[in-house]
């Protein structure tokens, strides 16, 4: 009975939301680009009514796309159905190891402040890092705000998905992510590929300059890195290889267990400098 009254609940609250706007009702999920411009104008029109700004969602809307290369991207995920040797070969695992001792050493300040407040030692968060962009090299070529648009107007992961645009649409209106800002093909944002709601929940000023900018400021996608980590339970002083305590906290950064055995070596391997 009380699970039943809460969905129940739910369903209310859902039908209130949706109230007075048939069109964001009539906008269904596609699994072509058929039908995206109806479904951009109908979610545009919802979020009208949801505090954002008229003029910011005037801009963002003129400005996405239905982006075939996020799709294609998102049903070819390949890498992670890799053995962990064939992995670390694909990703430069040896070669993120030498550089991330370097720049253990060259970034030692910035990584003893995260360690301190957060709990969380380099090494793997110079893993993801190197993982994810290179240290910063190359964050991506998607206009994130398509990618993020077409991936929640796809029906594979369509809930998923019309959060992170939701998200998205927040992160504009807060000055803490430009409109035409490049990323991953799922929308990832920044040096350490952050989904635009984890920016929302995690996202830290590392730099302390008023903003919070993983694209442009490492301080900024370090820190929210080690705080998405103990947002997931990491414990200070404790390990993080598998059967360790904070080994649970790395599973939360991605699901593939291949990668978590790669920043869990990765970063063992520059931590021990």
């Amino acid at each position: 009975m009380r699970l039943n009254f809460t969905l129940s609940a739910a369903l209310i609250s859902v039908v209130s939301v949706f109230a007075g706007s048939g069109s964001a009702l009539a906008a269904a999920c596609s699994n072509t680009s058929a039908g995206f411009e109806q479904w951009a104008e109908a979610f545009k029109e919802q979020s009208a009514g949801s505090g954002l700004s008229p003029r910011m969602l005037d801009q963002v809307f003129s400005s996405i796309s239905y982006s075939r290369s996020t799709i294609s991207a998102d049903r070819g995920q390949k890498s992670f159905k890799l053995s962990f040797d064939q992995f670390m070969q694909k990703r430069g695992g040896q070669t993120i190891i030498n550089r991330g001792k370097g720049m253990k050493k060259s970034n030692a300040a910035l990584f003893a402040r995260i360690e301190q407040r957060y709990g969380v030692p380099a090494g793997p968060l110079i893993a993801i890092w190197g993982m994810e962009t290179g240290f910063g090299s190359f964050l991506g070529k998607e206009h994130t705000l398509s990618a993020v648009a077409t991936l929640a107007f796809d029906c594979r992961r369509s809930e998923f998905f019309t959060d992170q645009f939701r998200a998205a649409l927040e992160l504009v209106q807060a000055g803490n992510l430009d409109i035409n800002a490049k990323g991953a093909a799922h929308g990832e944002i920044g040096q350490t590929q952050f989904l635009p709601r984890n920016v929302v929940r995690y996202g830290v000023d590392g730099d302390g300059n008023g903003h919070i900018d993983l694209v442009h400021s490492k301080a900024d996608a370090l820190a929210s890195t080690a705080n998405f980590l103990k947002g997931h339970g990491w414990q200070a002083g404790a390990g993080y290889q598998q059967g360790e305590p904070n080994f649970a906290a790395i599973q939360g950064w991605n699901a593939a267990t291949v990668y978590q055995q790669a920043i869990a070596y990765i970063g063992a391997r520059i931590d021990a400098e």
